[in-house]
């Protein structure tokens, strides 16, 4: 079995870590997940993900990229590029006004790509110390989705306005462990397609900047491509180093 290919996914995600690392304004997380069983079974699984921010008084960038890749008995299973950038300005401590992009290429979602830009108003509506938070945002924008195969209706292209829906939850259990859960919700104002996202994660540190994270993915498409199945769920276990 070669396992060439998703290492080279997760090498190519996690490459800006040194960069980043040269700059006070900046800070991130480095996300690696490896799995290879032998034997009745061959699969190898990688998953690779790198975050990063960069912040001034004013503005708040950041940056989202993350790869998968399953293969079993030589067989490719699951393969998935993402991508997302926001720009915050912030009105002050909690008020803020986005601009988001975001692209996914999943080779098995009935897609050939999706891609969004929306904007909007966000707020850290609850804060305890550094590490305990909720946000929320909402605001609009466009989406253009390219479909593997012509719908019914001899389309192969989704395109419409959207309204989007969005909030984070940081709960620090102690000073070494983190519960963070994500949601999202992105829905079409034509046809009304909603995509949505959940990720529910729980991080321990082990030590000093590396951590153990366990996390749940959740993706649902209210309207999915022909063949394609509406909810895609994912379980990982992976390493984590944060600067």
């Amino acid at each position: 079995m070669g396992i060439r290919k998703p290492l080279v996914i997760a090498c190519m995600a996690l490459a800006p870590l040194a960069h980043a690392q040269n700059s006070e304004n900046w800070k991130g997380e480095a996300e690696l997940g490896f799995l290879l069983t032998s034997g009745n079974t061959e699969e190898t699984k990688v998953d690779g993900r790198l975050g990063l921010q960069y912040e001034t008084q004013t503005w708040r960038n950041t940056g989202d990229f993350s790869s998968r890749y399953t293969e079993t008995e030589d067989q490719t299973t699951a393969e998935e590029y993402k991508a997302a950038l926001e720009a915050d300005y912030k009105f002050d401590d909690k008020q803020y006004w986005f601009v988001r992009g975001s692209y996914e290429k999943d080779r098995f979602s009935g897609y050939d790509f999706e891609s969004t830009l929306t904007t909007g108003y966000g707020n850290r509506v609850w804060q305890v110390g550094d590490r305990s938070f909720l946000d929320l945002s909402v605001g609009g924008g466009y989406r253009y989705n390219k479909l593997q195969q012509e719908d019914p209706d001899g389309r192969d292209v989704e395109e419409e306005a959207i309204a989007r829906l969005a909030g984070q939850f940081d709960y620090s259990l102690s000073d070494s462990a983190l519960f963070r859960q994500k949601l999202s919700t992105e829905i079409g104002l034509d046809d009304n397609n909603a995509i949505s996202q959940s990720e529910t994660s729980v991080q321990s540190n082990i030590v000093g900047s590396l951590s153990m994270k366990a996390a749940f993915r959740v993706k649902h498409v209210t309207d999915a491509p022909a063949g394609s199945d509406k909810t895609d769920t994912e379980t990982s276990l992976s390493l984590l180093y944060g600067f």
